[in-house]
């Protein structure tokens, strides 16, 4: 299927499909420029309406100040997140509401009645996620669609030995790396001398400058940053090509995850790159890792300390898992993704 017209509408950031390649940016908006650009070569005339200052083209793709108004037509909209966007194209062929935290924030009367006025096919990323639907959005039209994992990971042979005992966070700051903290200082790091935990983690990646998350977020990092004794090293968060580059030195990851990973991006990343991952069965990460394969999900604090000291020393261990990361866990790519989007319009 090819020549259709393909709007998307986001608020929130600003952002364009360069802004992966040079500046941090979270994974909503990662994916978005990712896909946008996906459909964009299989043909489509796409458009990405946010909340940019100027119009710029991309790569096929026609970035726009979302203020400055929709097209009047479209053979597939895709309103990210937001219930309001449903409503500023009523004239569009079909409809999709992209939900990317978990369904239950939707679960509101104003959500519900812009859907029930426009009714649109609801795309979430999984099984966890769709399990987040509440009952009354579920009588829609709700379709899984898992996010796709980007080129630069997918890309990696095995290295030579086994990397240095060094750890790696890369998610929200907000999301639970308080307990990770705790859990690397007095059970982890005192069994691994030497070991380091980096942390690619900030409120820049959400273009945050104030407010409660930004407080929230860096609370944590100064903790963080007060535990150098620790092995914990902050480093700035990096544009996703070289945050890959900067992850094929790294042995582990933990996070033990947090009930609004709806997919975790982070995880599936570092599982393409062949990175053995710990974490925790809450959220959408038991998805992400297969569980004594290509990490483990441990049920409680005393399985997740004993198995990232495993996996930070073992180096059997380790090798065994990063081999089964590398075969089983590349991911999809993005045109596969563009391809399903594709269909909803049919």
């Amino acid at each position: 299927m090819a020549g259709l017209r393909i709007v998307f509408a986001n608020r929130g950031l600003e952002f364009d499909g360069d802004t992966p390649r040079k500046r941090p940016l979270g994974g909503v908006e990662s994916a978005t420029a990712a896909l946008a650009e996906a459909l964009a070569r299989r043909g489509h005339e796409v458009s990405v309406h946010n909340d940019r200052t100027e119009t710029v083209q991309l790569r096929g793709v026609t970035w726009a100040p979302l203020r400055r108004g929709l097209p009047g037509r479209a053979d597939l909209f895709i309103a990210n997140r937001d219930h309001e966007l449903l409503l500023k194209m009523p004239l569009a062929s079909h409809r999709v509401l992209w939900l990317h935290n978990p369904a239950s924030k939707a679960d509101s009367l104003p959500f519900r009645l812009k859907m029930g006025v426009l009714p649109p096919t609801v795309v979430v990323l999984g099984a966890y996620h769709r399990a987040t639907v509440p009952r009354w959005m579920a009588r829609h039209r709700v379709v899984e669609i898992p996010l796709a994992v980007s080129d630069e990971f997918r890309r990696r042979r095995a290295p030579a030995s086994p990397p240095p005992p060094r750890a790696v966070f890369t998610s929200n700051p907000a999301r639970n790396l308080d307990r990770l903290l705790r859990l690397w200082t007095e059970r982890i790091q005192p069994r691994v001398p030497g070991a380091q935990l980096e942390l690619y983690s900030g409120p820049e990646v959400y273009q945050l400058t104030r407010g409660s998350g930004f407080t929230l977020m860096n609370g944590v990092l100064a903790t963080a940053e007060a535990l150098a004794d620790r092995g914990v090293v902050r480093r700035r968060p990096l544009p996703r090509p070289r945050l890959a580059r900067r992850l094929r030195r790294t042995r582990v990851m933990l996070y033990p995850s947090h009930w609004e990973e709806t997919f975790c991006l982070s995880l599936a990343e570092a599982q393409a790159l062949g990175i053995p991952c710990v974490v925790q069965p809450i959220g959408s990460a038991p998805e992400r890792v297969r569980d004594g394969v290509t990490g483990v999900v441990a049920p409680d604090e005393d399985s997740y300390v004993e198995h990232a000291v495993r996996l930070l020393t073992d180096d059997a261990c380790w090798r065994e898992m990063h081999a089964a990361a590398l075969a089983l866990q590349r991911g999809r790519g993005w045109d596969e993704v563009a391809a399903e989007f594709e269909a909803l319009a049919s």
